[in-house]
């Protein structure tokens, strides 16, 4: 990190695009009139109709000068600029070019903090002329810095009312990022559409509609302290979710919420109790039974986050997670991209989840146009997508859910092996090109954080080189998940060491307790015929099933081992 002043007024950052602009003009037309410059040979074949061809790097002369002007300017923008690189960089999708993908990588580890005497005067109009009297050290160099603000290491006074002498995390929003957003995104805009990065399928309106939502809350510091009280309720009390249940982590993992500091807290500045735990990405000493229960816990803690609370931190960047090894606790942070889900959104999600983890392809096509994925008639009801639009979104759905289908009784060990898990995303990343060629309507704004969570959370997985039996995480979680209608999710033992869920009506709902019927004037989770009519093919024979049973095939310390 270096220090460089942050541009704070819409006259000075439209100066900034603008000789961005410039630039990577020149730098293009330089790259291009280059002896060395060789021209792209067409590519071969017919492409289908209304298709658009891929993103290319020489649409903005991607040379390494240009790389470097994109990086050196992102770096010094900060705020929508920057956030720009983490909300595209999707991971392991390959949707845009290597040479941004390039870009995009150096941004998120360079980002500049601002000069003392900005962070001066934002302390000042938010903490007063005084504020240094309410801390007995402030370092002013930040330990951190991002696309909002910058991170300082602080200790409390002695004479502090809340917390005497406690150390904390100062979090400082970089001046005008705020007031910029709605310039910053319409410049963004512009520059995405005239440099033709962005494939049609990714839908730049809604992609930037998404940012702007984005943004505006996480520049709400307020905001972001109330959701780090509400996280502290749920995980800082004891018998909620403070431990694990998962079978694979026996060895229970706690979670920790930082303690805020109201009295310091602004819609500016956020202060919290410093957590002293190694971030996730420096943990590859530890042991592998305690990488799995790490990773074990990380799923548990998404997947509780969506289907028990529905609040959900969705930014799943390695240095959000720490690890204290003296309690063998995981500390949570950074709740700015706290999202909350409705109940409808929630049980539709959830039933095309089980669609998909049971391989019912027929069911997964159906929750997809309930949720929102696939585009169909307002009136008829009619899927207006494509047959390979369809296909390839239900294979892709197939795809995330096999990670959590149980094992049968003669698998040699039910967990699914993350050192693998780039077989499964390099099958994903096959479907995702059809898709955004074919694809009629953007994906429900529900699902850009809440994709971004889960395929985060499975890279950690996959970076800790573990194994976890997702499938039983998954049915701590969501086995007796009481949906809207009245339905219970109940799983039911299959005899070959699997289970199947089930939709089932209790006393509480109307229904007698462990009723095999189905909710009434419900669809439930009807997968098939074979699944769920019984033999005389009657809707009404039994319960609505989903088959989840796989074919079989401090300053710087001293760190503990273990």
């Amino acid at each position: 990190m270096r220090a460089s002043r942050v541009p704070s007024s819409r006259i000075a950052r439209l100066m900034h695009y603008g000789s961005l602009g410039a630039g990577l003009a020149w730098g293009a037309a330089g790259s291009f009139l280059s002896p060395s410059a060789k021209p792209t040979p067409p590519p071969t074949g017919e492409a289908s109709p209304g298709a658009t061809p891929p993103p290319a790097a020489a649409s903005m002369g991607m040379s390494p000068s240009n790389v470097r002007r994109l990086v050196d300017k992102l770096s010094r923008m900060r705020g929508a600029a920057l956030k720009l690189g983490q909300f595209l960089s999707i991971q392991d999708a390959d949707l845009l070019p290597k040479e941004i993908e390039e870009v995009l990588r150096q941004v998120q580890s360079s980002a500049n903090y601002m000069p003392e005497y900005q962070l001066e005067g934002v302390m000042r109009a938010e903490l007063g002329a005084e504020w240094r009297n309410h801390f007995s050290r402030f370092d002013v160099k930040p330990f951190a810095a991002a696309s909002i603000g910058q991170v300082h290491y602080a200790m409390l006074s002695e004479t502090h009312p809340e917390v005497p002498g406690m150390e904390v995390a100062v979090k400082v929003q970089f001046p005008g990022i705020k007031e910029s957003i709605e310039s910053d995104l319409g410049y963004l805009r512009w520059l995405l559409a005239a440099s033709a990065l962005l494939p049609r399928g990714l839908f730049l309106d809604k992609t930037i509609q998404q940012m702007r939502m984005e943004l505006n809350d996480e520049c709400d510091y307020e905001r972001e302290a109330e959701m780090g009280r509400r996280f502290g309720q749920i995980f800082n009390t004891p018998g909620q979710d403070t431990k694990s249940t998962s079978s694979s982590s026996k060895a229970g993992t706690r979670f920790e919420v930082p303690r805020i500091i109201p009295s310091l807290c602004t819609s500016r500045v956020l202060t919290t109790q410093m957590m002293k735990g190694r971030p996730l990405s420096m943990v590859s000493h530890l042991s592998q039974p305690r990488r799995d229960a790490l990773a074990s816990q990380l799923l548990h803690l998404c997947l509780s986050e969506l289907f028990t609370h529905r609040l959900m931190q969705t930014d799943p960047n390695f240095s959000n997670f720490l690890y204290e090894p003296r309690t063998r606790s995981l500390q949570l942070i950074d709740f700015g991209a706290t999202r909350e889900y409705g109940r409808d959104f929630m049980d539709k999600w959830l039933r095309l989840l089980l669609a998909a983890v049971g391989g019912e392809e027929e069911e997964c096509r159906h929750w997809s146009l309930e949720v929102g994925y696939l585009l169909r008639d307002k009136e008829s009801g009619e899927c207006l997508e494509s047959d390979a639009m369809v296909a390839a979104h239900v294979r892709s759905m197939i795809l995330l859910g096999s990670p959590f289908r149980s094992k049968t009784s003669t698998a040699v060990d039910a967990r699914y092996d993350f050192t693998t898990h780039s077989t499964l995303t390099d099958a994903i990343k096959a479907e995702i090109p059809l898709m955004l060629r074919e694809r009629k309507t953007p994906p429900p704004k529900e699902t850009y954080s809440l994709n971004r969570k889960l395929s985060g959370t499975f890279l950690l997985c996959s970076k800790l080189r573990a194994k976890v039996d997702c499938a039983q995480v998954l049915r701590d979680v969501v086995e007796g998940y009481r949906f809207e209608d009245g339905g219970v999710l109940r799983a039911r033992e299959d005899g070959a060491g699997g289970w199947t869920w089930q939709v089932v009506k209790d006393a509480v709902s109307g229904g007698a307790s462990g009723s095999t019927s189905s909710p009434s004037g419900s669809r439930g989770l009807h997968t098939s015929a074979r699944l769920s009519r019984g033999k005389s093919g009657s809707d009404k024979s039994g319960p609505s099933s989903y088959i989840a049973v796989a074919d079989r095939p401090r300053g710087p310390r001293k760190w503990e081992r273990e």
